[in-house]
């Protein structure tokens, strides 16, 4: 008998609505991330590929509970647009379809619901707004960059290139987040640009090293999640103010 599938999409309506009406779906992932630039070595999709391997691995792991919706691909990037073939939402945009998703996970159900994020320009307009969308939603709702699990002493222990956080942890297209695609999905790094620019500390990358930040990622992911459906992490609803 197959296994209960991770990916919303991949349900009929009847499968949904039997696991939800069941109490066997506890938490919705939301991934969200970007389409931009990842100098000359790396695709443009890497921060959404990324977010959503992180998202496919932490609900297969918490099978049947956990269900990935996934459907905002695109972030906001504006600081990446002298780069063409970026694509970047205005932050309003962008906002405004992140909210229109959490209410149809809110109508379909969920109490717990984590948008897990893959953009460092996604970060700050959405903390900036998020006791809003958890008042709005009135569920457990949690907003979290999949690279905030990981630590400083992570980053002494893996990179080779220096542990400047946040530049060099994530970075961009640096050394952590080209080990990440060496080990995850190696057809999207090209490797005769990755030798021939001029920064040197994407060339530090390994498969080896994203294979242990990306389990590292997913034990702390996993139990965030884990933690969330269990109620030991609860974002409260902010009061009114009179």
């Amino acid at each position: 008998m197959a296994e209960p599938a991770i990916l919303l999409g991949k349900l009929t309506r009847r499968e949904f609505r039997q696991r939800m009406q069941s109490g066997e779906l506890r938490c919705c992932i939301i991934p969200v991330a970007a389409v931009e630039q990842h100098l000359e070595h790396l695709q443009m999709e890497h921060d959404w590929r990324s977010a959503c391997h992180v998202a496919e691995l932490v609900a297969a792991r918490l099978r049947p509970h956990v269900v990935v919706a996934q459907g905002l691909m695109c972030g906001i990037s504006e600081h990446h647009m002298q780069h063409i073939g970026t694509l970047s939402l205005r932050p309003g945009t962008f906002l405004a379809v992140l909210s229109d998703m959490l209410d149809s996970m809110v109508r379909a159900g969920f109490k717990n619901i984590v948008v897990l994020n893959g953009h460092g320009g996604n970060v700050a307009p959405c903390r900036g707004i998020w006791d809003q969308f958890v008042r709005q939603t009135h569920v457990n709702l949690h907003f979290l960059p999949y690279w905030e699990v990981l630590s400083e002493q992570d980053a002494i222990d893996l990179l080779k290139s220096g542990h400047r956080l946040p530049y060099d942890l994530p970075g961009h297209a640096q050394e952590f987040e080209t080990s990440f695609a060496m080990s995850a999905f190696p057809e999207n790094v090209r490797l005769d640009a990755l030798r021939d620019q001029p920064d040197p500390n994407p060339g530090y990358a390994t498969a080896e090293t994203g294979a242990e930040f990306i389990r590292r990622i997913v034990d702390r992911v996993a139990q965030y999640v884990q933690d969330v459906m269990d109620g030991r992490r609860v974002m409260p609803i902010p009061p009114y103010h009179p």
